[in-house]
């Protein structure tokens, strides 16, 4: 809880230039129900984390949990918060909250893969977590998406520091043997803060993004076969 209390207030303030236009903090308008999740699915030690990039506009960006369909965060993790505004927000791209009737693609994948493979939701969360690495959204003028990895290096330099400190408490409380990005900017920030850890292996999943062809096709089979053949199950 403590450090991602020490994360958002790292990110408050921070200024991007044009094409980014809005930009959303979840940690302030949506922190209960982020705190809900900590505090339901992130104690003890887990034998996986799953990182991935930043939020949604119709997911994080909505609940405040890492891929936060609304649906999967409401009916099967049991969480349900109230949401507030977010400081800028681009007409295009309306927090509702739990209310919100738009379903994100990425979340609904992701969940709906972790609840046919693991059944409830405390079965996935007792051995595994989630988290976004960056917990901003970035919204251009148009209302599209900017992701971290296409902001210029010099406003980066403020967003890693904050980011890569909060990830690396996370693995020092959650003890992880696997590491996991969804996609590789994830797994890239993965070996960049924890690539000389001996007891942790790294590696990297298709990101469930329907901008991803081959995520497209099959999504939750190619998980299931990539975690397999690292034997993580």
């Amino acid at each position: 809880m403590g450090a991602a209390k020490e994360l958002r207030g790292a990110l408050r303030g921070l200024r991007f230039a044009a094409p980014v236009a809005q930009v959303y903090h979840p940690l302030d308008y949506a922190w209960a129900g982020h705190e809900a999740y900590l505090r339901k699915f992130g104690a003890g030690k887990k034998r996986g984390i799953f990182l991935g990039m930043n939020p949604g506009p119709y997911g994080m960006a909505q609940t405040g949990v890492p891929f936060g369909e609304v649906a999967a965060v409401r009916d099967w993790m049991g969480i349900e918060a109230a949401v507030g505004a977010a400081a800028e927000e681009h007409p295009k791209r309306k927090i509702e909250g739990f209310a919100c009737k738009r379903s994100e693609v990425s979340g609904r994948r992701f969940w709906g893969w972790a609840a046919e493979r693991f059944g409830a939701a405390e079965r996935f969360f007792e051995d595994y977590f989630v988290v976004n690495y960056c917990p901003l959204l970035f919204l251009e003028e148009s209302g599209r998406n900017r992701t971290p990895e296409q902001l210029p290096k010099a406003e980066m330099v403020p967003v890693e520091a904050a980011c890569d400190a909060h990830l690396k408490r996370l693995i020092e409380v959650l003890q992880p043997g696997w590491l996991i990005g969804v996609g590789g900017f994830a797994e890239e920030r993965l070996r960049a803060v924890a690539g000389g850890r001996p007891e942790t292996r790294i590696m990297r999943i298709l990101h469930p993004s329907p901008a991803s062809p081959a995520a497209n096709r099959g999504w939750a089979a190619a998980v299931n076969q990539t975690l397999e053949a690292a034997e993580l199950f």
